[in-house]
């Protein structure tokens, strides 16, 4: 979240900031909050310093032997008086925590201006989009002739939005995520963790999920317990949490980790978009990336980052480009973030396959993470990082529609084949 002192000290370069991101009408709220405890708490102050002069002056009085009751009822008023400000204060600051956890972080000074998606600024491309000898299908129709994706049943076993994947469709998926877990922890620095799928309220909100992201999580309630635990929208809710209120030393960031898990979005509100296939599902594979890094490492690390997601998609020669994304799109808890988008033979079209975000202090502040500074001095707060390495269902798509065949079967890249037992041609599989 915004450190209060900045959102006190220069409000209206804040509004200006967060004029296409949104959230600017909440910095005055919190201004005139802040004001409000501010001037409370001198008054708490001013009745505390009173009370102790008087409380001295009536200890001298009765050791001459003096009448000292009008000052000691006097000193009960501003007891009472310190105690419904007290009362006030932990109001306003209850207030204050709200709005500030409502607030989205200021997009940094590089990040292009603009309002939405179609705002967001190219950076670079890779490889060529293949041209067929015949018009491509999309991934749904590739998968159900081949019998490797089940959408019906996945629908009668839980609801639209799901899936089923057979024999060698479910062994693609698995082989996805090993390649990308070996390449992320053997050739690009990162530790691999298994974190937990449901995770509490106060996790959710540490991590931004909370409450802007409410209406987009599932949830599940501990009857005996009475406490709601929810489903992780993606691992980096708990690789994130996993050092809140801890202060690291300098010299072990930047922290790299990444971790494999399902992850669950209700995907409220978006009903008609992306509906085909399993483009936009309420449980998907993926393979995250969370960094967690100095101020002055985080920028070099989000470069470091897109470029490891990258990499995933060069070594199985998937066509892609990268964008910017502009301040309206970059997302609640970024500063600064970039998508990289696969080739789509089917749509025409690049369709995002991974995100990378850098949320600066912001991230850091929220979750409460710290640095000792290795020269000394007062701990600072971290930076953090995250970002799909890759979204694995939607690498699947890609594979199926950029590798697909005339006679109906689909390829298996040449780098992916060792993990998927040989395995050259995905073929028809029977039920």
């Amino acid at each position: 979240m915004l450190d209060v002192k900045l959102i006190r000290e220069r409000p209206a370069a804040l509004e200006k900031a967060l004029a296409d991101k949104g959230g600017a009408e909440l910095i005055r709220q919190i201004a005139t909050r802040d004001e409000e405890r501010r001037r409370r708490l001198r008054e708490v102050e001013e009745l505390k310093a009173l009370r102790n002069r008087t409380s001295e002056a009536i200890g001298q009085a009765k050791r001459r032997g003096g009448d000292v009751s009008g000052e000691q009822a006097r000193m009960r008023d501003v007891g009472e008086r310190i105690k419904a400000l007290t009362d006030e204060l932990k109001a306003v600051d209850d207030a204050i925590q709200t709005l500030l956890v409502q607030v989205p972080n200021v997009p940094h000074a590089s990040v292009p201006p603009g309002r939405s998606d179609a705002d967001n600024v190219e950076v670079r491309r890779w490889g060529a989009p293949k041209e067929f000898p015949f018009p491509p299908r999309p991934h749904e129709e590739i998968g159900e002739a081949l019998g490797v994706l089940d959408l019906d049943r996945a629908a009668r076993v839980a609801k639209s939005r799901f899936a089923v994947l057979w024999g060698p469709g479910a062994r693609l998926e698995r082989a996805l995520i090993q390649f990308m877990l070996d390449l992320h922890t053997r050739e690009r620095g990162y530790t691999e963790l298994w974190v937990p799928h449901l995770v509490n309220g106060e996790t959710m909100l540490k991590t931004g999920q909370l409450p802007k992201f409410e209406e987009q999580l599932f949830k599940t309630v501990e009857a005996d317990e009475n406490r709601t635990l929810y489903l992780i929208p993606t691992a980096e809710v708990s690789l994130t949490a996993l050092h809140s209120g801890e202060t690291l030393l300098e010299a072990t960031l930047p922290r790299r980790y990444t971790a494999f898990t399902p992850c669950y979005r209700r995907e409220a509100g978006t009903y008609g978009k992306d509906m085909k296939g399993m483009y936009r599902q309420h449980q998907f594979d993926k393979v995250e990336l969370v960094k967690i890094a100095t101020p002055a490492q985080s920028y070099d690390e989000l470069e470091s980052m897109v470029a490891d997601a990258e990499e995933v998609l060069r070594r199985l020669d998937l066509p892609y480009r990268v964008v910017e994304r502009c301040a309206g799109d970059v997302g609640f808890s970024a500063a600064k973030g970039y998508d990289i988008e696969v080739w789509r033979p089917a749509l025409r079209k690049y369709t995002e396959i991974s995100s990378c975000s850098n949320y600066a202090d912001f991230g850091g502040r929220r979750v409460d993470i710290r640095y000792r500074p290795a020269a000394g001095g007062k701990p600072d707060y971290c930076h953090t990082l995250n970002g799909s390495g890759l979204a694995v269902g939607r690498t699947l798509i890609a594979i199926l529609e950029n590798y697909q065949l005339a006679d109906g079967t689909v390829a298996i890249p040449p780098a992916l084949r060792p993990y998927a037992g040989g395995l050259e041609r995905l073929t028809a599989f029977s039920v």
